[in-house]
């Protein structure tokens, strides 16, 4: 029997396969990915995963616990993928000149780095987990991350009066510079402004400046315009390894 128009829309057909939380968690990170924060609702996840409200709430609580679940898969999957990689991270010995980061798996401050930039990379391609990150920091899953940098800083031999301080500049500057990443790729999705043609335009204010009262401003214009986040933020990375090498 055809179905009367005046019924409405039909319904997409209800999910037959198991609903798992994991599963849950998975989707919502696509729906945040795709729309950012303003996109998940629990609607928006029954009609993606075609199912019911009690279903889903049979494996989550709340948005909130989507949004904590989503953050934490994040920076768990940065800790499970703690050894340098050789594509991205170049390979060889470590040197403190080589902005892109080297060395083995079993080179504390190698782990370091790649813990520092793992996070840095998954904020800028989920700049929903900077904004989350800075709402309720200390997450289960962060707890991990401070304690990886711990057990690093031990294997680097930081002394025990120093490591607490160690580790607190450490994940004070990851977690700002990501927070500083997503507010920047917010900006850059919402702009009529290319990143190149903005650096370009604040290079040439800079220039214009009085060279006596902004020396050092005026000196970095030539690095300002065509300058690389990420290399800037391992650069930031090495200089705060090597205060904390100082210490041992």
């Amino acid at each position: 029997m055809a179905k009367n128009p005046a019924d409405g829309p039909a319904r997409a057909p209800r999910r037959t396969s198991g609903l798992s939380r994991d599963l849950i968690i998975r989707t919502a990170i696509e729906i945040l990915d795709e729309g950012g924060e303003s996109a998940l609702t629990i609607r928006a996840l029954t009609i993606r995963l075609r199912t019911g409200y009690g279903a889903l709430y049979h494996h989550v609580s709340d948005r909130n616990d989507l949004l904590t679940g989503a953050t934490d898969a994040i920076i768990t999957g940065v800790l499970s993928g703690t050894a340098p990689d050789a594509d991205r991270l170049g390979s060889g010995t470590e040197t403190d000149t080589d902005p892109r980061g080297t060395g083995t798996a079993a080179d504390p401050r190698a782990s370091l780095r790649a813990l520092a930039l793992g996070l840095f990379d998954a904020v800028e391609a989920h700049p929903w987990v900077g904004r989350e990150l800075s709402r309720e920091p200390w997450r289960p899953a962060l707890l991990d991350f401070y304690e990886a940098i711990g057990r690093l800083l031990d294997a680097l031999a930081v002394p025990d009066e120093a490591r607490f301080d160690a580790a607190g500049t450490f994940m004070s500057f990851v977690l700002g510079a990501g927070a500083q990443s997503a507010a920047n790729a917010s900006h850059l999705a919402t702009a009529t402004t290319a990143r190149d043609t903005f650096l370009a335009a604040t290079a040439s204010r800079w220039t214009d400046l009085d060279p006596a009262k902004y020396p050092f401003v005026r000196a970095t214009v030539t690095r300002l315009s065509d300058h690389d986040d990420r290399e800037q933020f391992l650069a930031g990375v090495d200089i705060i390894l090597r205060g904390i090498a100082a210490q041992g």
